[in-house]
């Protein structure tokens, strides 16, 4: 029996029907702009004297969940525990728009205890994930205003010193569509 051969193109139109099907809407595929003027909004409604992570917009993406916020963090001494965060599925982007102070990141942690799965952290900023404590502050780093730091999902990352209070955007990359729409 002869076998028949068929042009490339003819594949074409089923890899795009196929491909489509992971897409947004054509109408859902529009491009989200954040002012700067609200991220400096965001930045000027923080306390300065405690923590503060305000979500600016969750996007529906391809790709997943896409998220810009902005977080606040007051100045804390060198030589206290490195309190730190670990989330599970969701990778974070940050540029540093003021301040300085030194991250630490680690794959372990201990004294770790997961988030509330029902409370507002983990349905509206990061999705599942876990707060410990970094034992060993190997890997720290120096960030300061104009810093980008990437953050894979699985890495524990918290501040053994903050000199400056740090202000920083994050983008949070959410994969599994895991937090809420904004």
């Amino acid at each position: 029996m002869k076998s028949m051969r068929w042009p490339l193109w003819a594949a074409i139109p089923g890899c795009l029907l196929l491909a489509g099907s992971a897409l947004p809407a054509p109408d859902e595929l529009v491009a989200t702009v954040i002012d700067a003027t609200v991220l400096a909004a965001a930045q000027e409604a923080a306390s300065a004297d405690s923590v503060s992570d305000q979500a600016i917009r969750h996007v529906a993406s391809a790709e997943g969940n896409l998220g810009v916020g902005v977080v606040h963090r007051p100045v804390i001494a060198a030589g206290g525990p490195v309190n730190a965060i670990q989330h599970h599925r969701q990778s974070e982007v940050y540029r540093v728009m003021a301040g300085s102070g030194t991250l630490v990141t680690s794959r372990d942690m201990v004294d770790r205890v997961p988030l509330d799965p029902a409370g507002h952290v983990v349905k509206n900023l990061t999705g599942p994930s876990d707060r410990g404590v970094i034992a060993d502050a190997a890997n720290s780093t120096l960030i300061e205003a104009g810093d980008i730091v990437i953050i894979p999902a699985g890495v524990a990352h918290g501040f053994s010193e903050i000199t400056e209070a740090i202000t920083y955007m994050v983008v949070r990359i959410d994969p599994d569509r895991l937090v809420t729409l904004q």
